[in-house]
């Protein structure tokens, strides 16, 4: 009887719940095509999020706001190729859920059915509480973001640090509570004094990632460009780089284009020959020409 590896198993949100109960930390990080999925595969991370920084990180966009669903479609299924123990979650695009419950649901069903996602995420509180509601009412595993919301950010007066205030840090507050009692199933807390973390922490039962928000979280999260320096991009005060391959990838295509242009690429070792005899008959059939 032969042997075989157990097949891996997907993290649920159970294990992320069990993870907050032992205190044991929570590792998220963005993901946008297929490669990208792979690595942080291989380096164990137990959340991936396909934010709508792709608009900026790889679509080229100048902010979150104009990626549609269709592209966020299309590189969330990248991901999904890519992944087989992380939980998956795909950001609902600016204009996508806002409206109404109903375009909130369908939008919500396109990306569960498309794209094997196992939760999805939304801005803000306010409406997006009822739309949060509505979700996990059908059955959609929802994860809550507040703080700065990118979609929104020029509302909010730019990407800067919210809740500096004590009435805005206790509106910033109410509309996690709102979340979580909407039935959201996670929690993003992003570009927020740590003070405000640290107060709100004990009110939540459900697990709460952040970005920017301090050490009191069940989790971090970055996004993979700015954590391996390849978004050119000025990253921002709460980003850590822990490599430089933006860098490294330049210094590669460099050296590339310095040996094609001193026909130093390819060498004998990146060509393919023919067998001698065949290549002499090759040259008989020319000259008999």
């Amino acid at each position: 009887m032969s042997a075989h590896a157990a097949p891996t198993r997907r993290l649920t949100l159970s294990d992320l719940a069990a993870k907050k109960a032992a205190g044991e930390p929570i590792v998220m990080v963005t993901a946008y095509d297929h490669p990208g999925a792979q690595i942080v595969e291989a380096a164990g991370v137990d959340i991936v999020l396909v934010g709508d920084s792709a608009a900026m990180t790889v679509l080229g966009y100048d902010s979150t706001v104009p990626v549609s669903v269709d592209e966020m479609i299309m590189l969330t299924k990248a991901v999904r190729r890519g992944l087989t123990k992380p939980l998956l979650v795909a950001d609902l695009p600016f204009g996508s859920y806002e409206t109404s419950d109903a375009q909130a649901l369908a939008t919500a069903q396109r990306f569960v059915k498309e794209t094997g996602c196992d939760l999805v995420k939304i801005e803000r509180g306010g409406t997006s509480v009822h739309r949060a509601r509505a979700l996990v009412e059908a059955g959609i595993p929802v994860v809550g973001h507040v703080g700065l919301t990118p979609q929104t950010a020029t509302s909010l007066g730019g990407y800067r640090a919210q809740g500096r205030t004590a009435d805005a840090a206790l509106s910033l507050m109410d509309d996690a509570l709102a979340l979580q009692d909407a039935g959201c199933a996670l929690l993003v807390v992003e570009a927020v004094p740590s003070e405000v973390t640290a107060a709100l922490m004990p009110l939540l039962d459900i697990p709460v990632i952040g970005i920017g928000a301090g050490s009191a979280t069940d989790g971090q999260v970055l996004v993979f460009h700015d954590l391996l320096g390849i978004y050119d991009g000025g990253p921002a005060k709460f980003v850590k780089r822990y490599a430089d391959l933006r860098t490294a990838a330049i210094d590669g295509v460099t050296a590339y284009a310095d040996e094609v242009r001193d026909r130093a690429y390819p060498a004998p070792e990146h060509t393919y020959s023919m067998p001698a005899e065949e290549a002499a008959r090759l040259r008989e059939l020319l000259a008999g020409r």
